[in-house]
Formats: structure tokens, sequence, C-alpha cells
């Protein structure tokens, strides 16, 4: 599974809104956007500590997923999202 597949899939079980995860050992503040109709998707990341940041962009297409990360290396964005942390409740 390629890196923008992984990414697909966990932005996928991810709240739209703003809320709270866990990643890295640090709390985070995160607004996940649907555009064009969830063709495209959009993640904002702060951690509450204010030591980093993350944002990508996700678009959807026929012939498969892209991830472009924001001006930051893929793998910086696939730590935070594959170290999100399950929430209870």
């Amino acid at each position: 599974m390629s890196e923008a597949e992984r990414a697909a899939a966990i932005l996928a079980d991810l709240p739209l809104g703003a809320f709270r995860v866990r990643s890295g050992g640090k709390d985070w503040l995160v607004s996940h956007l649907h555009h064009a109709a969830g063709r495209s998707e959009k993640l904002v990341a702060r951690s509450l500590d204010g030591s980093d940041y993350v944002s990508l962009n996700l678009y959807r297409l026929e012939s498969g997923p892209r991830l472009k990360p924001c001006e930051m290396p893929v793998a910086k964005v696939m730590r935070f999202l594959e170290g999100i942390e399950a929430t209870q409740g």
C-alpha cells in the first residue's frame, strides 16, 4: 500500500471539523475539512505545546489518492497520521 493510500485510509476514519488527538507523545488540535464533495481533503494539526505543525492535502482521484504535504516531507505527515492514538469514548 502506498503512503497516499495509507493516508487516505487514516483520514477516512477521522472526524470532520476540529478535534484533539494524541500522536508522537504530544497532544494536537486538528482541523479536518472536505472540499469538492469529498474529492479533496485538508488537514492541519498544531501541537498544543506549540512545538510542531502538520499540514496536508489529499486528493481522491480516479487514478488513486494523491498526498500533498504543505511544505514538509511526506515522512513527517505519515509519522503524525500513523502515530494517532485511538481515543476512548
